[in-house]
């Protein structure tokens, strides 16, 4: 894939990961399309970066996400790379927790069923460019959970093998399907959580490094060392992953 001259469209590009892709991708040349929810947080990125557009999109709300991929479609028809990236993960235990209806709803939705959705309602688009690609971001925990977040773990691995099975219907496209498969990186979402971070720039390096060679699956860091044990040592993995932070 080429770095440059393309339109991106970012979700969850105000803080984190996002943000670093925003930033990258931006000082690369493309032209960017960036969503939130939070549309003061839109309006403070684009005084950073002016040239972006952005949307207000509440992943966790079927018909904003409708809304949001309707505006895309009609505004916004040269997209040709979709990264979903927003993402929230709640860490609480099932027996204390009292809001846990609404936690398990936000997080399978946010996290799994709106970025298949966008993906499918923005397929026309990508398809009927040369150069196209689709960017999901996962986690290592997709592949050995930590007891403190059992529906944001569910998520990642539905996201590894939704995006998986995706790339098997896409291959005889132009449509390239890519994953991010992160470890702890130092965010505003994993505060006070683990030690032994990476960085937001870290990842994303290493990503883009994959990306312009269209190394289809991005084990980050960590990660590649966890997939190794697990695939050997299983027990092992799961008992490093186990009470992680």
């Amino acid at each position: 894939m080429k770095l440059s001259n393309n339109t991106i469209l970012i979700t969850g590009g105000t803080s984190g990961i996002g943000f670093e892709m925003v930033q990258q991708f931006y000082n690369l040349d493309n032209k960017l399309i960036v969503t939130s929810s939070n549309q003061h947080n839109l309006d403070k990125l684009k005084i950073q970066f002016p040239k972006i557009e952005t949307i207000v999109c509440n992943l966790a709300n079927f018909s904003s996400v409708l809304y949001f991929i309707n505006e895309c479609s009609t505004r916004y028809n040269d997209i040709n790379i979709v990264i979903n990236n927003a993402g929230i993960q709640h860490n609480y235990d099932w027996i204390e927790e009292k809001d846990g209806y609404k936690k398990i709803d936000d997080e399978i939705r946010i996290n799994l069923i709106s970025p298949f959705q966008i993906i499918y309602g923005l397929l026309p688009i990508l398809i009927s460019k040369k150069n196209s690609a689709i960017v999901n971001i996962s986690s290592g925990l997709a592949f050995a959970p930590k007891k403190s977040a059992p529906i944001y773990c569910s998520t990642k691995a539905a996201v590894h093998n939704g995006t998986r099975a995706l790339r098997y219907q896409l291959e005889n496209t132009n449509i390239k399907v890519f994953e991010i498969i992160p470890p702890l990186v130092d965010t505003k979402m994993t505060t006070g959580r683990g030690q032994g971070k990476i960085s937001t720039k870290q990842l994303v390096d290493e990503f883009l490094d994959n990306f312009k060679k269209d190394k289809l699956e991005s084990s980050i860091d960590k990660v590649k060392i966890l997939r190794i044990i697990q695939r050997l040592f299983p027990k092992l993995a799961d008992k490093i992953m186990k009470n992680r932070g």
